[in-house]
């Protein structure tokens, strides 16, 4: 939103400490989640993301702006599809200014209870790899781009997207 994601000159190291610590902050709220019900989810959000907060997720979730919405299109739904989470930890957490983030190979091993992008659940757990990078203004966080590698995701839940596509007639692609 602030066209000023290239750093071009040193940064406050102080800074880059203040999105660390947004970064954790929201992934310890994510940690303390049980599971079952999302109720008190928006007021968890409010605690570490600004209202006017813009998610950008990965082609086949989309995007979604504003604490409310971001839990009713996109966190709710996604904590409510899977089950038997294990967060295997981060390769690389990171932050210079006010951007951070992180990524995993996997960053979490799920069971999709059903319903995430409109699939059927399945009993064989999966891994996600996941990179998020953030944007913080103030003391909260604003922005985040997330990529799932999903085409992995599928394929361990045994469907090859690709394969599917591949076997499409030209006609099939309009």
């Amino acid at each position: 939103m602030t066209h000023d994601g290239l750093l071009f000159a040193a940064t406050d190291p102080a800074e880059g400490a203040r999105t660390l610590s947004a970064i954790n902050a929201m992934i310890g709220d994510i940690s303390a989640w049980k599971g079952g019900s999302i109720d008190g989810l928006v007021a968890e959000l409010r605690r570490t993301w600004n209202e006017d907060m813009i998610w950008w997720g990965p082609a086949g979730i989309g995007a979604t702006y504003t604490i409310e919405r971001y839990a009713e299109q996109h966190s709710g739904p996604f904590r409510l599809a899977f089950r038997d989470r294990k967060f295997n930890g981060h390769v690389c957490k990171l932050a210079e200014g006010h951007f951070g983030g992180f990524f995993g190979r996997p960053n979490l091993t799920l069971t999709h209870s059903g319903g995430f992008m409109g699939m059927p659940g399945s009993d064989k757990p999966a891994d996600m790899r996941v990179i998020d990078l953030y944007r913080r203004d103030g003391d909260k966080l604003t922005e985040n781009w997330i990529f799932i590698d999903l085409l992995h995701f599928w394929q361990q839940q045994g469907l090859d997207v690709l394969g599917r596509m591949a076997g499409l007639a030209p006609d099939e692609h309009a």
